[in-house]
């Protein structure tokens, strides 16, 4: 009988998330009066909107005067402008994605109409807390256009207040972040408490100083789940995974088995190996047919952005900026050992690692599982 993989949430709980965090001591680690000195709490969070002193701004909102944004203004906000999508996060430097949420919040483009006019504007910063040291300053940027000028059919940057239909906790930047759908984790800043605008044309990111690529889009790539590596012959090897879905979309998930080589997985990029392997096709999982407790409770599918207001089905899938699982049964092994990999193939037919095989622009490296089927 054939054995179906583990059914997975599809959303990723607050908690479960992978923890990438930085500060010494971790901004969420603090207490007391010392959160409310860092402006961390609910009550007392504020979001300052100004200038570094080469763009001009009409009505900035700063501390000094008490005119920086609070919480109850930015929800405000939300009633009128307020956007919810799924989106999952993706590391520079780590290969698993970090976990898949339902975001809420208000597009960054209309928490810039709050300052009035500006003028001499060519890129955004922000920051985020980081004990207020400037060594452990974690901040990020984009080109003002990028911000303003996304196109309708497409994610926009927004400033977010809650994760699966919670307030979104310290632990995962709370009580507001910045999120970025189409680019690494990086970007999606925890913590959020500054903006500023300024006519200076380059990045300011934080990875930007460690020879990163700061404004590579998310890559399409799949990976594999853990899981056993030993199987009996004559029953069904099912392999389970997901896929990043990065900017380009996915079209499908191909695997690769073979014999194994006696190089524990490795293959050398150019093995001619690679020119004459046999990709075959994974399983993608679909929609669910219905949503109720796929998403929080209260959130109907019409209401997500990429959802089709009149069916509550997704306009396209998967979804771009998410992450699909995929899963394949290998059937009738002959006793021995072999390496099984996996790769995405995007909607404009680059198969991973192609088009951005550079681990500094984000890792898309193909995996590789060593199986071993026993008599």
């Amino acid at each position: 009988m054939e054995t179906a993989p583990a059914k997975r949430a599809f959303l990723t709980s607050a908690e479960a998330f992978q923890d990438v965090s930085r500060g010494n001591p971790k901004p969420y680690t603090l207490k007391g009066d010392d959160l409310v000195r860092a402006r961390l709490t609910p009550a007392t969070w504020r979001l300052e909107i100004v200038s570094d002193g080469s763009a001009q701004i009409e009505k900035p909102r700063q501390l000094e005067n008490q005119t920086a944004l609070d919480l109850a203004t930015l929800e405000d906000l939300g009633k009128r402008h307020g956007v919810k999508f799924l989106k999952a996060m993706q590391c520079l430097n780590i290969a698993q994605p970090l976990g898949q949420g339902l975001w809420e919040g208000v597009p960054l483009r209309e928490v810039l109409k709050l300052v009035g006019k500006v003028r001499n504007v060519r890129r955004v910063y922000w920051w985020g807390f980081h004990n207020n040291d400037p060594k452990q300053l974690f901040q990020s940027s984009l080109g003002y256009n990028q911000v303003l000028e996304t196109p309708p059919w497409d994610l926009p940057v927004f400033v977010a207040y809650r994760l699966n239909g919670r307030p979104i906790s310290l632990k995962r930047g709370g009580p507001v972040r910045m999120i970025v759908p189409w680019a690494h984790g990086f970007k999606s800043i925890k913590w959020l408490q500054r903006i500023t605008l300024t006519n200076d044309y380059k990045a300011n990111d934080t990875y930007a100083a460690a020879n990163n690529d700061p404004d590579s889009y998310l890559k399409t790539m799949a990976r594999i789940d853990d899981g056993p590596e030993a199987f009996k012959a004559g029953q069904p090897v099912v392999l389970s995974g997901v896929a990043m879905v990065g900017w380009s979309g996915l079209k499908r998930v191909e695997y690769w088995l073979r014999r194994d080589g006696g190089r524990h997985g490795e293959l050398a990029e150019d093995d001619p190996a690679w020119r004459t392997a046999s990709w075959k096709p994974c399983r993608i999982e679909p929609p669910p047919e219905d949503w109720g407790g796929s998403l929080p409770e209260g959130v109907l599918p019409r209401d997500v952005w990429g959802f089709d207001p009149r069916t509550g089905r997704p306009k396209d899938w998967p979804l771009r900026v998410s992450v699909a699982t995929w899963s394949v049964a290998l059937k009738d092994l002959a006793a021995g050992a072999y390496e099984f990999r996996v790769r995405s193939v995007d909607l404009n037919g680059y198969a991973q690692p192609e088009p951005r095989p550079y681990p500094k622009s984000g890792r898309n490296e193909i995996q590789c599982k060593t199986l071993l089927v026993m008599r």
